[in-house]
């Protein structure tokens, strides 16, 4: 072979496989650019900035995951999600919470987020609770434990005497205020939960403040709870509990008419009328004297300040101002006391208030 043929036959050889080399590069950089774009593109679509969260219940498998991301249309490729999540091993990790989505996330953020278990907490707020089941029901709206499980807690005698407890008297345990939860919290976790915090409300300071007045802390959330749904006016409250504390201290039946209300279970009641205080109940202080067996509500941290720290006076009854301002005239005797419960019958009257 003459060098001439020779030099073209190399020639052809190094183009091909320059141009090979070029090929395995650009199918290499396409499949590089495939893999980049699955794992760091972002394919999640913005959730409403009222609700951005994705909730993942309790024992939820993967395709629950790709169900609910479904549910609030935040994948724009479900096949790359699939493929980041099982290289990121999260289909064998998946953890229930609550997750906040934020804009413009790929693949392989949102599933390091959904892998990590790190949920934002959340506040759960109950205020003027009358009832176990109101706060069931107020409570299984803001956490996943649902209101039948919570109501069924607080009717389980034998639970709640652990938490020291019983069923009439375990409202006493709810401290009205805003408590830091996880959303995936159960309703075992909400009740224990709600004990620490009573636990931690009633320090050795006002244990001490309860005996003094001789009361126990949970007696001191029955009066409480009187006082509350007597008055809305938190400077009137430690008069209101000087004039229960006074008739308790008397040995009197306390005849507080909102204790009448629970026992009719009616909350409509706008006018306690003699009817009312026939009604054959525990709760019913017109019958029987001393504390009713547990709170009629949920009483507030004012409430309860105010038993402790209670009005020394020697007024014995009150009554319903007039003028619906929400405040009450006081009175020392019972005469005085029928002055001022005309007056404001007479209002009620005027106003048509019958029931």
């Amino acid at each position: 072979m003459t060098r001439s043929k020779k030099n073209k036959s190399s020639n052809k050889v190094k183009r091909f496989s320059i141009l090979l080399v070029i090929v395995l590069a650009l199918s290499g950089s396409s499949l590089f650019y495939h893999y980049y774009k699955q794992i760091f593109y972002p394919n999640i679509a913005t959730l409403s900035k009222d609700d951005p969260y994705l909730y993942i219940p309790t024992d939820s498998d993967f395709e629950v995951v790709i169900h609910l991301l479904h549910q609030k249309e935040l994948l724009k490729d479900e096949a790359s999600f699939r493929w980041v999540a099982e290289k990121m091993n999260y289909p064998k990790n998946v953890k229930s919470g609550r997750y906040r989505i934020d804009k413009g996330m790929n693949n392989r953020e949102l599933i390091a987020l959904l892998r990590s278990g790190k949920q934002e907490p959340l506040l759960v707020v109950f205020h003027n609770i009358r009832t176990r089941k109101q706060l069931a029901s107020v409570v299984s709206k803001q956490i996943e434990a649902d209101s039948s499980a919570i109501l069924g807690l607080l009717a389980n005698q034998s639970f709640l005497e652990e938490l020291g407890f019983t069923t009439e008297n375990v409202m006493s345990m709810f401290i009205p205020e805003s408590y830091e939860f996880y959303w995936n919290t159960s309703a075992k976790g909400f009740l224990k939960r709600m004990k620490q915090e009573y636990d931690l409300f009633w320090n050795e300071k006002k244990k001490e403040q309860a005996r003094n007045i001789g009361l126990s802390p949970i007696g001191v959330s029955v009066m409480a709870s009187i006082v509350e749904q007597e008055t809305h006016k938190d400077d009137e409250k430690p008069m209101i509990a000087g004039v229960y504390m006074n008739r308790y201290n008397k040995g009197w039946k306390l005849e507080a008419d909102p204790t009448l209300v629970f026992a009719a279970g009616d909350f409509s009641i706008q006018r306690v009328l003699n009817k009312h205080k026939e009604i054959e109940s525990p709760y019913n202080t017109y019958k029987y004297p001393g504390l009713p067996p547990g709170p009629i509500c949920a009483p507030s941290k004012s409430s309860i300040k105010a038993v402790l720290n209670y009005s020394k006076h020697d007024y014995l009854f009150f009554c319903a101002k007039d003028d619906f301002s929400g405040y009450h005239s006081f009175a020392r005797t019972y005469n005085q006391h029928l002055v001022n419960a005309r007056k404001f019958q007479r209002e009620l009257n005027r106003r048509n208030i019958k029931s």
